[in-house]
């Protein structure tokens, strides 16, 4: 006879201490009921409390004496947690150090009772349809049944056709291989006649490829314009049934929706932001991640894991093609193809833009903004289309100094820097936000002020002028605009933000150029290159791209497009210090005792360098929270050999910490004594 059933699930909690399976009696009523996936509510013993959970698996007491709560509710009959998904967040949280609960809260859509009651019905009447009334609960599944062939996809010899501009890259897919890609930098015509940029033609056809082999694809992306231009690369090659756009933007109805179809037993291409990664897909065959250099694609909440790193996890667990494209290779996954991890997929045929080092000439005034050659470019350029203008920050003035001794205009208030946001405003604080109406100079009391650069709002103000009668049209995170006409026009963007042109633009030009390699990161000569690659990339076939006052190895990077040998010169150059990524960096940060602890308890468990600890150091007050205690932050590096065990001594530590801030004195909130993240790609002290 066998024990007690039981079911085991995993609570919906953001304590460290609850991230593990919890063992619940089945009610007698509910025993047909509670299946592997559902939600359900169950009591809280601890907290006195109801909570939403997930039923992970159903199982035999251990103990048949030992009482057991029994489950509150069930929620919803719907499996939204197929056991695939729990495996891959569970294996992605004990790799960042984190919980699993925090993963899926990021990717199972909160319920909505009509969408579902819709689906349910809509998947009960197909199943009658097909085969009759199941046998059980477990025959009739969560999904409805396959209908249709993927191979009759319309667009498959389309798809066929583009991929085979990279020779080696239909086997990869096939043989379910890592592979790299330099994704070609230049507009293009999708199957539909629309049009977008070949990175996403390219990963579309992929995408249709293993769509069409009766398998699913997931593309990432940064952010709603790679969504819409992938979208539009996807029109005519998959059936729209087929295809769920993964947007937190989305009504919640619609993601919830789409959400439901991901979860049905039938092939889907899903293309969405970074925690589209984790989307429970049927018969996974690719997961695409696009521009992996991009910081939208790494996760701000816990346990922060990037995008590509949980890619690759889920790609050694689910198996499949993993496809890592962009118009630059990051460090990253530069590593990955000098260990042998990921293979290099090369194009029959390389193509590069036209990209000019511009520089001030014999009687120009040195360190003039726009060299005569590149103004001459652009002027030339309006005659047949739009140009393009890239430049470091948004506003009119980003920065302003003291008109006297030349040094940054601090706020009187709380010392933040004051910038002027158009022209003929007064300053205003960027920390505070407070207009400074009567300022003076703390160093030399002067009370004139200074532009010491040129924002997006200026740059188009000075522009207007010298070209008259011009359209001058501004794209910076205020003004967010998508796409542009072919009409002339002068398009003044900040990095990131620059809009399509249809065709391509005529000319581009990236200024600022020294500016943006000031800035104090470690990954910013990596940055820098990828944001003029990708600027680069929206010039039509031929047009010239003029990159202002820069020189040296980057600049030369950019104009023999060779981007994976600058990847490969920064590995290089970092190893010696043991920086990411060519070794796992950690940060510790949380009251000095319980960072003191943590460091203390991970050197005893695990067999560290005797440099690999970089402080605790004091963050500083403008940094915490306004009355929060002293806080405490460290720097741990490790070799990826020891990254479970350093993982794991950590995760300790923190469950150790939150059990101690749970004690606090009655009627006080818990403190969050330790945080931990691992897998920081640029560390600050």
């Amino acid at each position: 006879m066998g024990g007690r059933a039981v079911a085991r699930v995993l609570l919906d909690s953001p304590l460290p201490q609850l991230d593990r399976l919890f063992d619940y009696a089945i009610p007698d009523a509910m025993d047909e009921e509670i299946v592997p996936g559902i939600r359900v509510r169950v009591p809280l013993r601890t907290a006195g409390r109801i909570v939403d959970a997930y039923v992970v698996e159903r199982g035999e007491a251990v103990d048949p004496d030992r009482p057991l709560s029994e489950i509150d509710t069930v929620v919803s009959s719907v499996r939204v947690l197929p056991p695939s998904l729990y495996a891959l967040a569970r294996r992605v949280a004990d790799r960042a150090a984190g919980s699993a609960s925090d993963i899926l809260r990021l990717v199972i859509p909160k319920r909505q009772v009509r969408v579902e009651k819709a689906w349910v019905a809509r998947r009960d009447a197909e199943a009658q349809a097909v085969s009759g009334p199941p046998a059980d609960a477990e025959a009739a599944g969560d999904a409805a049944p396959v209908t249709g062939s993927a191979s009759s996809a319309p667009g498959t010899e389309w798809a066929r056709a583009v991929l085979e501009t990279y020779p080696a890259l239909t086997a990869a897919l096939d043989a379910d291989k890592r592979v790299a890609l330099d994704a070609p930098a230049r507009p293009a015509r999708t199957h539909a006649q629309s049009g977008s940029g070949a990175w996403a033609v390219l990963l579309a056809a992929a995408a249709a490829h293993t769509l069409a082999g009766g398998r699913s694809a997931v593309v990432v992306v940064p952010d709603h314009r790679d969504l819409d231009q992938i979208e539009r690369a996807l029109e005519g090659l998959v059936p729209p049934q087929d295809l769920v756009r993964d947007d937190a933007a989305r009504p919640a109805a619609d993601r919830y929706r789409g959400y439901l179809r991901i979860l049905e037993r039938r092939p889907v291409v899903v293309i969405g932001n970074r925690s589209s990664v984790y989307s429970p897909v049927h018969r996974p065959g690719l997961v695409a991640v696009w521009d992996d250099g991009d910081p939208l694609l790494d996760e701000p909440l816990a346990p922060y894991v990037h995008a590509r790193d949980a890619a690759l996890v889920r790609q050694g667990l689910d198996g499949g093609a993993l496809l890592l494209a962009g118009h630059t290779r990051t460090s990253d996954v530069e590593r990955l193809v000098r260990i042998g991890w990921v293979e290099e997929a090369a194009p029959k045929r390389k193509y590069a833009p036209r990209v000019i080092l511009s520089a001030t000439r014999e009687g120009e005034r040195p360190g003039a903004r726009i060299p005569s050659a590149a103004f001459a470019a652009a002027r030339e350029a309006l005659e047949s289309g739009p140009v393009l203008v890239q430049v470091a920050r948004p506003g009119y003035a980003p920065s302003l100094v003291c008109g006297d001794c030349r040094r940054p205009a601090r706020c009187v208030h709380c010392a933040g820097p004051l910038h002027a946001p158009r022209k003929d405003a007064p300053p205003v604080c960027r920390w505070c936000g407070r207009t400074a109406m009567a300022w003076r100079c703390a160093s030399c009391d002067g009370t004139t002020l200074r532009l010491a650069s040129s924002g997006s709002t200026r740059t188009a103000d000075e522009l207007g002028r010298a070209f008259p009668g011009t359209r001058v049209i501004v794209a910076d995170g205020t003004h967010p605009i998508r796409s542009v006409a072919a009409a002339p026009a002068l398009v003044i963007a900040t990095r990131g933000a620059e809009p399509e042109a249809e065709g391509g633009y005529r000319a581009v030009l990236l200024l600022d150029g020294e500016r943006m390699l000031m800035a104090e990161s470690l990954r910013i000569a990596e940055d820098c290159l990828r944001w003029w690659s990708n600027a680069a990339a929206l010039a039509a076939p031929g047009a010239p791209v003029h990159l202002v006052g820069v020189a040296g190895r980057i600049a030369r990077a950019l104009a023999t497009w060779t981007q994976p040998a600058f990847a490969a010169a920064e590995l290089e150059e970092r190893a010696p210090l043991r920086m990411p990524p060519t070794a796992r960096v950690a940060a510790v940060e949380g009251e000095p005792t319980a960072v003191e602890k943590a460091l203390s308890d991970l050197r005893a468990h695990v067999p560290l360098a005797a440099d690999a600890i970089l402080g605790p150091v004091d963050v500083p007050p403008g940094e915490r929270e306004r009355g929060a205690p002293p806080r405490a932050r460290a720097i741990v590096r490790f070799d990826y050999a020891h990254g479970a065990d350093v993982a794991r001594a950590l995760r300790a530590s923190v469950v150790a910490a939150s059990v101690r801030g749970r004690r606090s004195p009655r009627g006080a909130a818990p403190r969050n004594t330790l945080r931990v993240r691992v897998d920081v790609p640029d560390p600050e002290l």
